[in-house]
Formats: structure tokens, sequence, C-alpha cells
């Protein structure tokens, strides 16, 4: 079973049809949407400011998602994927984002909908991620537009872990 803990008082709260893993952490000012997967080693953690997530979220194996206190709360839109490993950090993914494998984003970011962070890039405080874009390299800059397919995948993906998630309930 996930380890949910409560902050002051202010316990963790979820949609209908989620999924996390027995090796999770949500922790505190957590609000978790419908069918959103939280898989295996991965912490959200709201102890020090609130964290949103909305619908068809999947936070992958080793994602961290954490917020600085009284600064940089976290808010995540609806059918957004954030690969293994990555860190999302008092930022602001609107709808339909990936975020790649070992990639971070920092504080005050935004990443605007049907946008990609590539794999290990580095989104660095208040930078803005514009809608359409593959963004990579560290910091992260804007490499090209999201192809046609890319797109599809963006509004697939999420759908797929709903499925996935299904394997293991």
């Amino acid at each position: 079973m996930a380890l949910l803990l409560p902050v002051k008082n202010v316990k963790p709260q979820f949609g209908k049809n989620c999924f996390l893993a027995p090796n999770s952490t949500v922790v505190g000012d957590v609000i978790m949407g419908n069918e959103c997967s939280v898989w295996f080693n991965a912490v959200i953690r709201g102890d020090v400011n609130s964290i949103r997530i909305g619908d068809k979220v999947n936070i992958q194996d080793g994602v961290i998602v954490h917020c600085t206190c009284q600064k940089a709360k976290t808010t995540i839109g609806n059918n957004c994927s954030i690969g293994h490993n990555a860190i999302i950090h008092g930022c602001h993914l609107h709808d339909n984002v990936l975020v790649g494998m070992g990639a971070i984003v920092m504080d005050h970011a935004i990443i605007e909908s049907f946008s990609i962070v590539a794999a290990g890039a580095i989104v660095l405080e208040n930078t803005i991620v514009e809608s359409g874009f593959i963004y990579a390299g560290s910091p992260a800059r804007k490499i090209k537009a999201i192809s046609d397919e890319q797109r599809k995948l963006l509004e697939l993906l999420p759908d797929r872990y709903v499925m996935y998630s299904e394997w293991f309930k």
C-alpha cells in the first residue's frame, strides 16, 4: 500500500479510479483528479505548499513532485505524462504535456499545453515553454515544433497509462 501521510492535519485527496503503486508516497496538501496513476518510488510531497493534479495524469517511476514554501505551488493540468525520474518543482504544467525522463522543471516555470520537455532537459525558473514545441537541453531551449504524430501521442499516452494501471488493480 502507498504511503499516505497528513501534514499539519491536511490529508491528500484523490479522485475516482486512481492507482498508487505500493511504494509510492503522497503527503500533505495534494489534490489529485480522476484516473491518475502514481508509479513505483514516485514521491508527491505537498508539505510546504499545495500540489494540484488534474485528471488522467501519470506520474511515472521515481518522479518527485514538490514545491517551495510560501513561494511556489505546483499545478499539473489534465492528461499530463511525467517520465521516469523527472523532478517537477513549484511550476505549472498545462494540459496535454509530456515531461521526459530525468527532466527537471523548476519554480514558476510554465509548460504550456501540447508541449514536450525532452528527456534530461532542465527548465529553469520562470521559463515559459511555448505550446506546440519541444524544449531540450540544459538550460532547456526551444528545439522545434511538435509533429502531428507527437501531438497525437500527447493525446493518447494518458489513456494508455489508465489502461496500464488497471493491470495492477
